[in-house]
């Protein structure tokens, strides 16, 4: 069986390093399982990436970060903050220097690059389709993401292996155990989002709600429609405590405004869940939101950039999932059952169980 070897791109290294020590560890090795590359960028932006040691024979995974937008370079004589296309083109560049020489090549995208451009109307782009084909035609043997934004998106490439994995044990067990929580209720903030808040729900063994966006069609602000209201459907949130569960918190503030609602209506302590916390239009909404207590905390994962000061303040939580994704890919490589990693509710509603 060939050699499982890491790239891990330089916007993702922290995490890249800490999924290395837990397949050392599992596996007893004192060998690291990183490959040495490097990334480099010429004045005018262009980019280039050297693999700096042999790849022959390897089951290789790639793993990048496509959110990351604290890592910059000079252009021109100014600092240039990259965009996940830039990250994007750079994971491409890992594929081409390495293709032909690893066995397999796999590529990791915890935040699948244009997961939200997943579906067109009208003369729109489809970009997550596209990329997906781009990385089938350059050699690709699997592509692992995590809670895809609309997991549909993988018949685009149905003869390609797209495993979608999803964080919501990890998530689930750290809140259970951090936090005093009784009578609880999971809330959708809209209808997209609602398999996700059943899943939640029959997790924790608990009833579910859904916000219900009504938005202004005829206007389209940061090219989204505006919403004109939330109208809630489902169980009474009086007296209990709130899971409001998304993919991901962009700038938030569709988030707040249901937690508002919520608590107008009655609800206890309010925990916003999402997988990729991006904050995207800064962080004073929450800051502002926290301080007139429409929530208790947000639990995100290390799985896409967040800055260390956001990190830091009282209402963060991150759940790090470095461990999850080691046993992901030695799973996948030793060819052993992959099911265990989706199908282990019994175990953690056990956990749960135990755990309140």
């Amino acid at each position: 069986m060939s050699k499982v070897k890491l790239v891990v791109l330089n916007n993702i290294l922290d995490f890249g390093s800490k999924v290395n020590n837990h397949l050392m560890k599992m596996n007893k090795t004192k060998e690291s399982y990183i490959i040495k590359s490097k990334s480099d960028r010429f004045s005018n932006g262009e980019g280039k990436v050297a693999i700096n040691e042999s790849v022959n024979g390897t089951d290789l995974y790639i793993i990048s970060d496509v959110g990351n937008y604290g890592i910059s370079y000079m252009m021109h004589g100014r600092e240039h903050f990259m965009s996940p296309d830039e990250h994007f083109e750079d994971i491409k560049r890992v594929i081409a220097a390495t293709s032909g020489h690893a066995d397999k090549i796999n590529v990791i995208m915890p935040l699948l690059y244009e997961a939200r451009q997943h579906k067109r109307r009208g003369n729109e782009s489809l970009d997550c389709a596209i990329a997906l084909q781009e990385l089938e035609k350059m050699g690709v043997d699997n592509i692992i993401t995590f809670d895809a934004h609309d997991p549909s998106i993988c018949n685009a490439i149905p003869r390609l292996p797209f495993e979608n994995f999803y964080p919501t044990h990890d998530i689930l067990i750290n809140l259970i155990e951090k936090e005093d929580i009784n009578d609880i209720l999971v809330v959708s903030p809209d209808m997209g989002a609602m398999e996700r808040a059943r899943y939640y729900a029959e997790m924790l063994g608990c009833d579910v709600g859904v916000f219900y966006k009504r938005r202004d069609l005829s206007k389209v602000v940061n090219g989204k429609n505006p919403i004109i209201e939330h109208m809630y459907m489902g169980a009474s949130p009086k007296g209990k405590d709130i899971l409001i569960v998304d993919d991901m918190i962009a700038s938030g503030g569709s988030m707040i405004e249901v937690a508002l609602n919520l608590k107008e209506r009655g609800a206890n302590s309010i925990y916003l869940v999402a997988t990729f916390a991006l904050l995207t239009e800064g962080i004073n909404n929450f800051v502002e939101a926290y301080q007139k207590g429409l929530f208790t905390k947000l639990y995100s994962t290390n799985l896409s950039y967040v800055p260390e000061d956001i990190k830091n303040l009282p209402w963060y939580e991150e759940v790090d999932i470095s461990e999850y994704m080691a046993n992901i890919i030695d799973t996948i490589h030793k060819q052993k059952d992959i099911n265990k990693l989706w199908n282990g509710k019994k175990e953690v509603i056990d956990k749960i169980k135990n755990i309140l």
